[in-house]
């Protein structure tokens, strides 16, 4: 869509018009309009008419033209390099997301022409890796190369943020006496420990006890473990978990390890360094047993105060729900912070079963990726989770 056409449709009252027809779909007097559209316009109107058309269960315009791409991905191929041509790329990736879920486009997506032809995105990657078993090996390179785009395009937004906020709360979790350095002193504390030598007629406070941050060492500090449920709701949430584990198993103060559930358990640890064959390495959709991951889960914790496990669920439990229960209230008594992300996407927070939510006893909530470092530094200064919760999602 062009510059010119962009900044017409929110201008005169005729542009208005023309937005709206094309909102509304139908022919040349649609729905009270009296609207016709031509050159780019018209154009439009046939790539939205074939998605959101009466015959696609979509727009109900009063021409009853049918919509519909046809079963040929060459056909479904052009149609969107047209959308990527007429639309901004955030409406591309809902339309194509529309398309796949009105128009039962999942068969095609293993072409490789409709692959190279696609807008990369999140849900895009979680669609390819519903299908990652029935891929055809022609397919399997170009779904590599929209996978590879979608984590290199989220590591680049989220990396950085990560390694910052959590890699501060690591190094202002360590306590020293004497700081070396005015960046190092914890003013809050050692004002606290010096309340009693303030001097009123100096109006100050001399400080006895200076207490500071320690710096970053080298020895591992803490112990991350991220279970993710790998049912088909939870799309978003393992490419999402996937890169941030990538993220965090780059730091050194850091041990990070990561499985994937579904009735199964698998430890993916050995790939968290690379996202997109870690990926490849699940297999979204079947039950849930998440009393059988937790349980997996104990065996990887040696240092209980030191360890933080993050479950990325929404908590339909197949398995047996009173060991589950057991289990989780078992490592919070030993000393692991357990956090129960009920969605890590922008998505908000999904449809969950509030009744486990409530037993686990345990923090609870939705989050957003642009939220998790910040999650994961607060997870690290052991404050209080449900508090940081309330006041930041």
């Amino acid at each position: 869509m062009s510059d010119d056409t962009r900044s017409g449709m929110t201008g005169t009252p005729d542009e208005r018009l023309k937005r709206w027809r094309l909102v509304l779909g139908g022919e040349g007097g649609a729905d009270g309009t009296g609207v016709r559209l031509s050159g780019e316009e018209a154009r439009m109107d046939g790539a939205l008419e074939k998605l959101y058309g009466a015959g696609a269960g979509g727009r109900s315009g009063s021409g009853g033209r049918a919509g519909g791409l046809g079963d040929s991905a060459p056909r479904v191929a052009r149609w969107l390099g047209d959308i990527r041509d007429y639309f901004p790329s955030t409406v591309v990736q809902v339309m194509q997301k529309d398309a796949i879920e009105r128009l039962n486009l999942t068969r095609l997506l293993l072409e490789p022409e409709m692959l190279d032809a696609v807008e990369p995105d999140v849900h895009l990657v979680g669609t390819l890796l519903s299908l990652n078993r029935v891929m055809p090996d022609r397919a399997r390179e170009s779904a590599r190369g929209v996978v590879r785009k979608v984590v290199a395009d989220l590591e680049k937004r989220l990396a950085q943020r990560t390694r910052s906020a959590v890699g501060g709360a690591l190094d202002r979790s360590a306590r020293v006496q004497r700081p070396r350095r005015l960046p190092d002193v914890d003013w809050n504390r050692t004002i606290r420990a010096n309340l009693r030598h303030y001097l009123p007629e100096h109006r100050t406070l001399v400080p006895e006890r200076m207490i500071g941050y320690g710096r970053r060492q080298q020895a591992v500090k803490r112990d991350v473990v991220l279970a993710i449920d790998q049912s088909g709701s939870m799309a978003a949430s393992v490419v999402y978990a996937s890169v941030f584990g990538a993220v965090l198993a780059s730091m050194r103060s850091l041990r990070t390890s990561l499985v994937v559930f579904d009735t199964s358990v698998v430890d993916l640890t050995d790939q968290v360094h690379d996202p997109v064959e870690l990926l490849f390495g699940t297999q979204l959709g079947g039950g849930t047993d998440i009393n059988r991951a937790i349980a997996y889960c104990q065996g990887l914790v040696t240092r209980p105060n030191d360890t933080i496990l993050v479950l990325i669920s929404d908590l339909y439990e197949g398995g047996v729900r009173a060991e589950l229960l057991q289990r989780v209230a078992a490592l919070t008594a030993a000393g692991v912070q357990v956090i129960v992300l009920l969605a890590l996407s922008d998505e908000g927070a999904p449809a969950y079963d509030h009744d486990n939510a409530a037993a686990l006893g345990v923090p609870a909530f939705a989050c957003t990726p642009d939220a998790f470092p910040d999650l994961m530094a607060a997870a690290v200064a052991r404050r209080d989770l449900k508090e940081w919760s309330e006041r930041n999602l």
